[in-house]
């Protein structure tokens, strides 16, 4: 039996399926018909076709599997490290990625709904997209700083 760190996969998967859950269940509100205004933050809703930007959108179809081949690395990647300091933003990170895809599949779109512009238009994101930007920070910090990485 291959040497499995089980307290590793625990926090990744926990932490991957919380994300996952609080994300879908935002994008539910605004699929269902949930909207607010202010001057600066609208939630609305906008099905994004292409990854940030709306970049690489001409993949149409094949982005969604294109996406879950790297998803599906990056996880074997994590568990091939053998490090639990990365358990949990790669958790994160995992579950952001899975929830866009997911989305993908089930709406032909990534379901985006916050859109700030107050002061310069940016892109409308969401939950996930936050989560997966958090996580790449923190797994970057661990990286150059490998001292903060000690199992």
């Amino acid at each position: 039996m291959p040497n499995i760190n089980f307290r590793l996969l625990a926090i990744l998967l926990f932490s991957l399926a919380g994300v996952f859950v609080i994300d879908q269940n935002i994008k539910s509100l605004f699929v269902d018909g949930f909207r607010y205004y202010t001057d600066c933050i609208d939630l609305i809703l906008v099905y994004n076709k292409g990854v940030a930007f709306s970049m690489f959108s001409f993949l149409a179809e094949y982005l969604k599997y294109i996406q879950l081949v790297i998803v599906a690395g990056v996880f074997g990647y994590i568990l091939y490290l053998k490090k639990v300091c990365y358990a949990f933003p790669a958790g994160l990170l995992l579950g952001g990625a899975f929830s866009n895809i997911y989305d993908r599949f089930i709406h032909e779109g990534v379901v985006d709904m916050v859109y700030w512009h107050c002061g310069f238009n940016f892109a409308v994101f969401n939950f996930a997209d936050v989560m997966i930007d958090l996580a790449v920070v923190w797994i970057l910090v661990l990286n150059f700083k490998p001292k903060l990485c000690k199992s």
